[in-house]
């Protein structure tokens, strides 16, 4: 088949390799109609994760037609369409009984040994994202393997296309745990920092939720005007102004209610951050961080969908505290919310395809990586087709 291998940073090449095989009872084996390309990908092409080998098949955002089935797989069959979750869960753990799916404590066996950790209990393995979380082969390619296939994969209706529900894979649940963990509905106010796929989905399930009024902080003006024309958030660039400062002086110098990075750690930092991370001496900037502890009111909420790794110096921990401040972070519980948000899709309330700005064939798949990562031709999501 064809796939998109990684080989170092920088470098992603569609090559062929051996075709997925069963490989457990519960396997399924899916033929990919349609994938795409994450800014947590954007990371591991980066560089910027360790744990990638060369030969690693990335993506973990795909879609497609079940092909093979394994004899213990129940709730599904060959022929069914469906989303597949980027987080692998067995589905009956102590996380998995509380729907904690993103903390599975069997699905990845390796990441304690390879952080030096051996007491450490594993999160669940990921599609496609490094060895840190399993190494488990990704959905950038004609067919994929897909473990615990009765715990995740979700059937889609023949009427919805592909672009509709592609991103029930991640962007769209991870943007909508983002909100529920922030505490906000009717009436709120909520900062979302970064305009990035996450961010975009976080603003379009807020404004779904009633949130009343969203500041979206950024530095590329048509993400920000995209977020400005189509959830009618107050948009605020950071090269140009201090952004927690503008969001204070517009909430009865408050603050708001909430603030989601949706940045993570390769956030703009400052000059000390930059030099830091180039020595390999920190893991990730903490500017995006420092702006939501800044921005939220007393007794807030700071919610963290965007990806962090590793020591972060300046924290700020005692503004904190000083402030009464709640975090709420993590992978998200994509398996616990793909039902609810398949039938907001279905019903015309959530219209997730609508930040999609670029469609490529699999074999294109390198240039759809530098047009994301280089924000080239407005840039908002790539979607890859086989």
């Amino acid at each position: 088949m064809r796939a998109l291998v990684y080989h170092s940073a920088h470098d992603v090449k569609v090559e062929t390799v051996p075709d997925p095989i069963i490989q457990e009872p519960d396997d399924i084996i899916l033929q990919v109609t349609a994938t795409a390309i994450c800014g947590s990908d954007l990371h591991l092409y980066r560089g910027k994760v360790p744990g990638m080998k060369e030969g690693d098949i990335l993506g973990h955002e795909f879609m497609g037609v079940v092909v093979d089935a394994g004899p213990a797989v129940s709730k599904l069959k060959k022929g069914d369409r469906v989303v597949v979750p980027f987080v692998i869960a067995c589905g009956n753990c102590f996380f998995c009984d509380m729907q904690l799916y993103s903390a599975c404590e069997t699905t990845n066996p390796d990441r304690g040994s390879i952080m030096n950790k051996k007491s450490l209990r594993s999160g669940a393995a990921l599609f496609g994202f490094s060895h840190l979380y399993g190494g488990v082969p990704g959905g950038q390619a004609e067919y994929v393997r897909v473990p615990k296939a009765n715990v995740g994969p979700i059937r889609i209706p023949d009427i919805l296309e592909d672009e509709k529900v592609l991103f029930l894979s991640d962007i769209l649940p991870t943007g909508y745990q983002a909100v529920l963990n922030a505490g906000v509905g009717q009436g709120s106010s909520i900062a979302i920092f970064g305009a990035g796929p996450v961010g975009q989905m976080a603003a379009a399930c807020a404004r779904m939720l009633g949130v009343d009024t969203i500041f979206m902080v950024d530095h590329h003006p048509y993400r920000l005007e995209f977020a400005r024309a189509t959830w009618n958030v107050v948009p605020i660039n950071f090269d140009e102004v201090d952004a927690a400062e503008v969001i204070i002086e517009h909430t009865r110098r408050r603050g708001v209610d909430a603030a989601i990075d949706a940045v993570g750690f390769e956030a703009k930092g400052s000059a000390v951050e930059t030099t830091l991370a180039t020595l390999k001496l920190e893991g990730s900037s903490g500017k995006a961080l420092r702006q939501c502890i800044a921005a939220v009111r007393r007794g807030g909420i700071v919610s963290v969908p965007g990806v962090y790794a590793g020591f972060i110096h300046g924290f700020l921990f005692g503004d904190v505290f000083e402030k009464g401040i709640g975090f709420k972070t993590g992978q998200t519980h994509v398996q616990r919310f793909m039902p609810e948000l398949l039938s907001l899709i279905e019903d015309g309330r959530l219209n997730p395809d609508v930040i999609i700005s670029h469609r490529l064939p699999l074999e294109q798949a390198a240039e759809g990586y530098k047009i994301f990562d280089q924000k080239v031709d407005a840039c908002r999501k790539v979607v890859l087709r086989t």
